[in-house]
């Protein structure tokens, strides 16, 4: 037994020496979870009370469609207020469990071109921060629609320390400007948007020391992911170009996948093994790529393409990935209405789809999709391809939701452009 402890303390002495703060199972520290897939290995409540869940605690999100990040006690998001008439885009850090604001932090302009406007008839406007920060090791790091990328103190809301891609890296920004969330993997922060040569970047995230910069790529509107395929660890970017896998450690290039481009690529990239689905809105459609070996290095593939906006796109929303098949908003502009579906990932095959839930989004939890329609409903669906299975609903917010939920120690987090909302939905 002695032994035993002794091990246990040696490895998180080396965790810590590493720069590497252990996940616990239950934190949803950063953009789409733990591991960047929108999966929880939680348990839920498989049946919801008359009125929906319980709620524990709600409390003013106002415009954006930034997701909750929750983790070390705390559920970030980025918001835009205006304490002095002028708007700013702020990181609000709030107890999880009592929804008590604990500090909110001035990161830049709260000015934004509507391009988050629409919606349905009764439902538009909203226009505010994309991006999702990351709670990690104590601190909350934010990148903002001007590409400005901030480490804060959990503690406090103080800077630690930050880096202004625009003007240190000859960033260039997008139409709309940036939508993506900063990753976090190991010791490393990894953002993109810096000029030739340095498009792509990784920070320590502890001391904001820049680890590499490399490539000529431009950015979308997409959040990068880390995956280990084929054993090997790599983050993937979704580019004007495509998709990119380099290697975390200096960002020499793994492999490539060429995509079409239109107007805006948004969601992530969705590893399911060694298959990567990807996808855009405007016409773009959805595809797939195998990964293998290709002597020291690696090849993608094209299992399939399927162009337009239908049967198989997504706009923003990211779809889950489980026993081969994905789930999510497969629509595009369809505000209000876009279906829910279920795809085979190796084929592009539409399983089943189900109206009425708009550019939304799901996350997995078991064998159950928590699905957040953009009008505010959350809905409990049985992830199967044998059909739609609907097991509860209800509607438990006001205003526009295209953020992702997020699901931490039994507890719910949703928010829309007016409100966040925490609920209990433990078994």
């Amino acid at each position: 037994m002695k032994n035993r402890s002794l091990s246990k303390t040696g490895l998180a002495a080396a965790l810590l020496i590493a720069g590497l703060a252990p996940v616990r199972a239950a934190d949803w520290p950063q953009y789409r979870g733990p591991d960047h897939n929108g999966i929880s290995t939680e348990k839920i409540l498989g049946k919801w009370p008359a009125g929906g869940p319980r709620q524990v605690w709600k409390a003013p999100t106002p415009l954006g469609f930034s997701s909750f990040a929750v983790a070390e006690g705390k559920a970030c998001i980025q918001v835009v207020r205006s304490p002095g008439g002028e708007p700013r885009e702020m990181l609000v850090a709030f107890d999880a469990a009592t929804g008590r604001q604990l500090w909110a932090t001035d990161i830049g302009s709260g000015r934004y071109d509507k391009g988050g406007d629409a919606g349905a008839e009764d439902n538009k406007g909203g226009d505010g921060p994309r991006s999702t920060p990351v709670i990690n090791g104590g601190k909350v790091y934010a990148y903002t629609q001007n590409l400005v990328l901030f480490c804060l103190d959990g503690a406090t809301g103080k800077v630690v320390w930050k880096k202004d891609i625009l003007q240190e890296y000859q960033g260039r920004n997008i139409q709309w400007k940036s939508a993506m969330s900063p990753l976090v993997d190991g010791n490393l922060v990894f953002v993109g948007g810096g000029g030739p040569g340095q498009s792509l970047l990784a920070f320590n995230k502890t001391t904001g020391q820049l680890a590499w910069k490399a490539h000529n790529e431009t950015i979308t509107h997409s959040t990068p992911v880390a995956a280990d395929i084929l054993g090997v660890r790599q983050v993937i970017f979704f580019l004007k170009s495509g998709l990119l896998a380099v290697s975390p450690q200096n960002g020499q290039e793994l492999w490539r996948f060429p995509f079409p481009f239109k107007v805006s690529t948004a969601i992530s990239p969705v590893v399911c093994g060694d298959i990567v689905y990807c996808s855009a809105g405007y016409g773009v459609g959805g595809g797939a790529c195998k990964i293998s070996k290709a002597g020291a290095g690696f090849k993608a593939t094209e299992l399939w393409k399927k162009p337009g906006d239908r049967p198989v796109a997504n706009h923003w929303s990211t779809p889950v990935h489980k026993d081969g098949h994905l789930y999510g908003m497969f629509s595009f502009k369809e505000y209000g209405r876009g279906p829910l579906k279920c795809v085979a990932v190796r084929t592009g095959e539409v399983k089943w789809s189900q109206d009425g839930f708009g550019p939304g989004n799901v996350i997995l939890a078991g064998n159950q999709l928590v699905a957040l329609s953009d009008a505010g409903q959350v809905v409990l669906v049985e992830a199967t391809p044998a059909g739609y299975k609907e097991s509860a609903r209800a509607k438990v917010l006001d205003g526009k939701c295209w953020s992702t939920p997020a699901l931490s120690n039994g507890r719910l987090y949703l928010r829309s452009t007016k409100e966040g909302v925490c609920l209990d939905i433990a078994p």
